[in-house]
Formats: structure tokens, sequence, C-alpha cells
């Protein structure tokens, strides 16, 4: 295990350390910095989705910007806007950046604010940059949207448009925790209450937790792009999303009943550099079915439009995936 391999490791048993029984989240958001990309997190309310982000944020000891998306927000609550100001009796407009010029950007509950908004975060995602009046303003070396939405509350939402949904490298279904890891979240709780209670002022400004340079973060990432993929996993990466758009050729599975919009190339692309970071993390240095397997479900979920059949018979996108993998082989 190199630096960086150690480094990673020590980042994710950092933000494990705050966040129970979502093991699975954590990971997601690595791949997510791994491989540059956005992640979308959806889950029921109290299920640590913020306390995740902002757990990442700390252990990377980088700057952290959330934006609550309400009904009201406009899209210069986003991006930033341009100001009138007068320097030494000329007038002139100055940009004031928004939160999106942070390294680590909460969207919490994206879906409750219009299109309009949500659309400002799309040339960000994409293109790294936030474009106001004739101006284009470059955005941090690192930069990762983590957006959260809730599945059940539907008044006064606004679902995301399948675009927007696509530039999202992973979706991550966030669920209640166990029995187990219920108990372990209380006496988390409790003892860091605790600990804030009784620390004193001088022990408080010491009790820095553990963090990691980001310059570990774009060395993994050079590494991730060294991974080697074969030709075999490629034709398996393909097929399973060929299998999407032409799902008439698995006339045995239900993909075709299920199934009314495949995925785009996007899922490709995201299947090729989550695997390899998936690889990296088990220090590796290429990839194996396997790991395609392990993330399909991220990549796919958020990137399947359902019939009417598959939603009148109860069918989610995680069905279609589990029924893609069983009936899509390698080789």
């Amino acid at each position: 295990m190199n630096s960086s391999q150690q480094a990673i490791a020590q980042l994710i048993q950092q933000v494990e350390s705050s966040v129970v029984g979502q093991s699975h989240v954590v990971k997601a958001l690595v791949l997510g910095l791994l491989t540059n990309g956005h992640v979308l997190l959806e889950g029921l309310p109290g299920t640590a989705k913020t306390r995740s982000v902002k757990a990442l944020a700390q252990a990377l000891q980088t700057d952290f910007g959330r934006v609550q998306f309400t009904p009201d927000l406009l899209p210069s609550d986003v991006t930033g806007t341009e100001i009138y100001q007068e320097l030494d009796g000329k007038p002139e407009l100055h940009f004031q950046q928004g939160p999106i010029f942070n390294n680590i950007i909460l969207a919490d509950e994206i879906n409750r604010a219009p299109a309009k908004v949500q659309a400002a975060l799309l040339e960000a995602m994409a293109e790294g940059t936030v474009t106001v009046g004739d101006k284009s303003h470059i955005l941090p070396r690192l930069f990762m949207v983590l957006a959260t939405q809730n599945p059940i509350e539907q008044e006064g939402t606004y679902p995301l448009p399948e675009a927007q949904m696509d530039r999202f490298m992973l979706k991550v279904a966030v669920d209640y925790p166990d029995d187990q890891a219920e108990q372990d979240i209380i006496r988390l709780v409790r003892a860091e209450e605790n600990a804030e209670n009784n620390a004193s002022d001088e022990q408080k400004e010491t009790q820095q937790p553990v963090t990691i340079d980001p310059e570990n973060i774009y060395t993994a990432r050079a590494e991730v792009s060294k991974i080697e993929v074969s030709e075999l996993v490629e034709k398996y990466m393909v097929a399973l999303v060929m299998a999407t758009r032409k799902p008439e050729r698995y006339p045995n599975a239900n993909l075709s009943k299920w199934i009314a919009v495949g995925s785009s190339p996007r899922a490709s692309l995201a299947l090729d550099k989550c695997a390899r970071a998936h690889a990296w993390l088990a220090g590796r240095d290429h990839v194996l079915p396997d790991d395609v397997r392990a993330i399909a479900d991220m990549v796919f979920t958020h990137r399947l439009i359902l019939s009417y059949d598959a939603l009148a018979d109860g069918v989610s996108q995680r069905d279609v995936v589990t029924e893609l993998l069983d009936h899509v082989e390698v080789g």
C-alpha cells in the first residue's frame, strides 16, 4: 500500500468514525473524490447524509459550502452575483462569489428548488466554471457537489430533470440503520456531547481531528487513471449499458417490460472510472468484473427511466439493475 492509498484509507476511517452504519455512503463519497465526480444521496430524514458530507470536508480540511434549496431560492444565491461598487469615484461591477466557490458543496434537498435554480449547478458540475454576465469564473481544482434529496416527500418538490440526474457520477440510496447501528448512533452522539460539555476551551482548541492533505487526492486520481482495464471487462461494461437501451437482446429477462429509456454514454464512462477507482481501493492494478458489479447499482439507478408496467408493479431501479446483472454475462 503506497502513501496515497494509506491516506485514502485514513480518510475513510476518519469519516466512518463520525458516521455509523453507512459505510457504503462513505465509500461512494470517496469514489466520487477519486473520479472527480459528483454524488447524489437519496434517503429518508435523519440518515446522516449531511453529517457524512461535513465529516468528509472536515477530514480534508477544505472549504465547505452548504446551500439549503428552497422554492424561493434564486440562481444567484448559488453562483453569486455582480454588485455595483464605486472605487476611487468610478462605478464598476464587482463579482461576489456564491457558496458554489467552495471545495465541497452540499446541495441540501436539491429537489425543493425549481428547475431554474437546479440548472445553476449544471455548468459548474460539467465544466468547472460559472458564467455570470459575460465572464466565466473558474472553480477550485478540488470541487465536488454532494446533493441530497428526500424520496418520500413530494409536496412542494421539483423532481430533477433527467439531464441533471445524468451529471451525477453516482447515486446512493441511504437507508435507515439496523438495530445495532441505531444503538451505536445513540452512544456516539452521547459521547460527543459529553466530550464537548466537559472539555475546557484550551482542550477544544488542541483537540483537532486528523486531516488528510488534499494533494493525496490528486495523486490518487493520477494513479486511478493508470489502472488497466482488459478488453473483456470493457465489453462487459458496454454490454450492461447496451442492455438498458436494447433490452430485447435478453428475451428471458424482464428488461424490455421494465425499461422505458436506457442509459446514456455517461453511464459507460462512469462505469469505467468508478470500476478503476474501486480496483485501486482494493490495491489492484487492474479491473475485475466484480469491480464493475460492485458499483453498477450506484451508476445505473438514476440513469434509468422505468416503464408504466414497472411502476404499476412496484418495480424499482434497483430491481432493474439486479435483473441486469443476473442476465448480462461476462465475455
